[in-house]
């Protein structure tokens, strides 16, 4: 089988991050970010994927290659001009041979995709929506299913006080008939979510409802975070579970660690943990990275090639390849740093601030 993944988008929530790399190659945890996807994908037999890419397209396919290190058929289509959800999967459509699946590349989910596809059948469904609870729904535009499974309608993101009989969203993964390419106009913007579905009501549209799975939209940098922290913790099963042990800890041999490590927690190849350092619990250093004497680095990101003085404090940050952090500094409370950002001695980067690529920051500069 099939399936179509949309990562043309630009990730500005994610920026700095994605200023200099697509999202869909952003590193999370100890891979790309869509790794994790194809991954799942392949654990459900999906063996022939293409990539609808829009943004910095061909560092999509530097980094993720034609999939065979992974076990599956990685092939890209790149839009000539945004065209919408539905827009870009009809620019896929000579690829399609039939039945296929349709995902939205931000999302990190353990859905039950061979489950969703025997409902699919069963009903005779021209589409079926993977959907699922959530506990607030009013970022979200809601799903009301009748009793037999159909989509009865689509409510647009509620107010946090509304009174509602659904909280279910949709995970963005879909299976769909090749039919369906037919309700899409060539050659234009087209939004599957306002054009198409709201056609296909009455008309073979299903949801298929797992109340198990873990989902999740990493297209903010706490949810980035939070996606972090459940990977480390297993919440999510993975690779790097695999990597992380009984002990929840995996630090590379190539590592040196005089201070401590804490689990759960990743140390990657080469990187330096100095004397008094404490490095955990929830965090993630990648390959190549210093981390100074007496420095903390907990629940945070610090990505390949970062510089970490002495007597830091990284709390609930994100740390971008190759930034350099001067002693004594702080980057705490959902603060950003882009790749090769340089903040000298004494500063405090706080209260979610984002530092982009290329900034520079003289001793004391900053104290959010």
């Amino acid at each position: 089988m099939q399936a179509v993944i949309l990562v043309g988008g630009e990730g500005t929530r994610l920026r700095p991050l994605t200023s200099t790399l697509p999202k869909p190659v952003v590193s999370l945890v100890d891979r790309p970010m869509m790794v994790y996807m194809l991954e799942w994908l392949r654990g459900h037999g999906i063996d022939d994927v293409i990539m609808s890419c829009g943004f910095k397209a061909t560092k999509v396919r530097e980094v993720l290659g034609d999939g065979s290190q992974l076990g599956i058929r990685l092939r890209f289509v790149e839009e000539p001009d945004p065209r919408g959800t539905a827009g870009a999967l009809k620019f896929a459509e000579e690829f399609l041979d039939g039945r296929f699946l349709m995902l939205n590349g931000d999302v990190l989910t353990d859905i039950d995709l061979g489950a969703q596809i025997a409902q699919h059948d069963k009903a005779g469904a021209a589409a079926t929506l993977a959907l699922v609870p959530v506990l607030d729904p009013s970022s979200y535009g809601l799903v009301k299913l009748r009793e037999d499974g159909a989509v009865e309608e689509f409510l647009e993101k509620p107010p946090a006080d509304s009174v509602l009989d659904s909280s279910l969203i949709s995970a963005g993964a879909y299976v769909l008939e090749r039919s369906v390419l037919d309700l899409i106009a060539p050659d234009r913007n087209v939004s599957i979510e306002r054009e198409v579905w709201p056609a296909l009501i009455d008309q073979g549209l299903f949801g298929f409802v797992d109340d198990a799975a873990y989902w999740i939209d990493v297209g903010t940098p706490q949810r980035y975070l939070q996606a972090t922290f459940d990977i480390l913790e297993g919440k999510l099963r993975t690779g790097v579970a695999d990597k992380l042990g009984d002990g929840y800890l995996d630090v590379d041999p190539s590592a040196e660690v005089a201070g401590r490590a804490v689990p759960p927690a990743i140390v990657g190849a080469r990187s330096r943990i100095a004397d008094g350092a404490h490095v955990g619990s929830l965090a993630v250093v990648g390959e190549d990275v210093i981390v100074g004497e007496s420095s903390i680095v907990e629940r945070a990101v610090v990505l390949h090639g970062a510089r970490i003085g002495e007597s830091c404090v990284l709390r609930d940050c994100i740390v971008g390849p190759g930034a350099c952090i001067g002693d004594r500094s702080q980057v705490i409370g959902g603060a950003m740093l882009g790749e090769g950002v340089v903040i000298g001695s004494d500063n405090v980067v706080a209260r979610g601030a984002r530092l982009f690529p290329g900034m520079e920051v003289p001793d004391g500069g900053l104290a959010f």
